[in-house]
């Protein structure tokens, strides 16, 4: 005979159940509360694509803005640099020779888009001879050294014009000999402007420390562009003090005097924290850099305005070409080489 329960009780398990139960009776899930509840939803969804509707509109307003007044998109123009930069930054810290694989992309980019603007304005350039002689050169420079280097820079040039002349010997276009000399000029022109400037860097990397002397002076042309690009635009806006107005119009003397205050500060900072020598060495350092990229972006500007064009590609939005970055890297990685063998015997311990 089993006891029977207490009145009002019930049993632990169905507990939960008629809890539940009691909620759903007091709280029916009807009609009209689903509907409201999806008009809100409704609301706050078109609410919130307004606001955001609203917020790319004024953005694309002040990056047109924006655009105007610089001449390209700064904000992609930044994020392909900060890209590019992180990968510099990585390889040459971490993986010292895959600097030589992305040095030689950027060889072979340039040399390829250099060459097909000479093709447009009418001269014959041999882009597969140039390629190879200057991959060539760039292994050269990191495994060979200095010295045998130069030996190398001598063979790659005659290369490629004794293969212009035979190329233009077997044509038999009848083309005019002042045309055929232009030619071999711009054939070695070609070779030593972009492949041998590349490869002195890849000297300097191949030293002692030679990777945080690279670095270095990247990092110097870039925060004397930086520094000539943010003057010019606050300073110099309308063109006040050009340069050179008959090369680069846009080019200041206020965004000069940007490049070299960005430069020596960094050279000095570069000095003391990356490189281990005194910071009037790295002041040095920085003024030479500002010397010669200032120099080769001038130079740069002189060769497009002969071809007639205002970049040299539009492989790199924001831009220009490939080139156009490296036209103030190249020859500072001449300037670098020079300044590491007289400035890094001065090194702190």
């Amino acid at each position: 005979m089993t006891d029977a329960p207490e009145a009002g009780g019930e049993h632990p398990a169905d507990a939960p159940v008629s809890r539940r139960g009691e909620a759903l009776r007091r709280s029916p899930a009807t009609g009209e509360g689903v509907t409201a509840i999806e008009s809100q939803l409704r609301a706050m969804r078109t609410d919130a694509e307004q606001h955001i509707a609203h917020a790319r509109a004024e953005f694309d307003q002040r990056n047109e803005r924006l655009k105007q007044r610089t001449g390209r998109d700064l904000i992609v123009a930044t994020l392909i640099g900060v890209g590019i930069g992180a990968v510099v930054v990585a390889s040459l810290i971490f993986v010292k020779w895959a600097f030589v694989l992305f040095a030689a992309a950027a060889m072979v980019l340039g040399v390829v888009e250099f060459s097909r603007a000479l093709q447009v304005a009418g001269r014959r350039v041999d882009v597969v001879p140039q390629l190879i002689m200057g991959f060539l050169l760039l292994l050269s420079g990191f495994f060979l050294g200095a010295w045998v280097h130069w030996v190398a820079t001598l063979t790659a040039v005659v290369v490629v014009i004794v293969w212009r002349l035979v190329a233009q010997l077997f044509a038999s276009d009848g083309r005019m000999r002042i045309d055929v000399i232009g030619d071999v000029l711009v054939a070695g022109f070609v070779q030593l402007y972009v492949p041998f400037l590349t490869s002195v860097a890849m000297i300097l990397l191949a030293q002692p420390r030679g990777e945080w002397w690279v670095l270095a002076f990247l990092i110097l042309a870039v925060a004397a562009d930086t520094g000539a690009y943010v003057s010019g635009l606050t300073f110099g806006r309308g063109g006040r003090h050009p340069m050179a107005p008959r090369i680069s119009p846009k080019k200041t003397w206020e965004g000069f005097a940007g490049a070299c205050v960005a430069a020596l500060v960094a050279g000095a900072l570069l000095a003391v924290f990356m490189l281990q020598v005194p910071w009037w060495a790295g002041v040095v350092f920085g003024a030479v850099v500002v010397a010669t990229a200032t120099v080769g972006d001038l130079g740069e500007s002189m060769v497009k305005r002969d071809l007639g064009i205002k970049d040299m590609s539009s492989w790199l939005p924001g831009h220009g070409g490939v080139l156009d970055r490296l036209d103030s890297i190249l020859p500072s990685a001449t300037a670098a080489l020079v300044m590491f063998y007289l400035l890094a015997p001065l090194g702190v311990s």
